[in-house]
């Protein structure tokens, strides 16, 4: 298992538009991947899981990636956050 913490730099946060651009990202790995907010943990391939975090500009969260491309999927998944998911 491999983690990070990333910072969403998106000024609204994470609403529908970068949350589904996050999850199709996620999507792309075979890999389990969760974050973490406020003690909460959500899947970051389900749009509803994202979502319901209520994740702000500026927040922090942690990326865990666990599985057969785990490396690559962390790779990925932050490069994308720090791209600003879209926005």
């Amino acid at each position: 298992m491999v983690s990070q913490k990333v910072v969403i730099k998106n000024p609204t946060g994470l609403h529908l538009r970068p949350a589904g651009i996050l999850c199709k990202e996620a999507m792309e790995y075979k890999s389990l991947i969760t974050f973490t907010f406020r003690g909460n943990t959500a899947n970051a391939k389900s749009v509803l899981s994202v979502l319901g975090a209520c994740i702000k500009c500026g927040d922090e969260i942690e990326l865990f990636c666990e599985g057969a491309d785990e490396e690559e999927a962390l790779a990925g998944m932050v490069k994308a956050i720090e791209d600003g998911l879209g926005e």
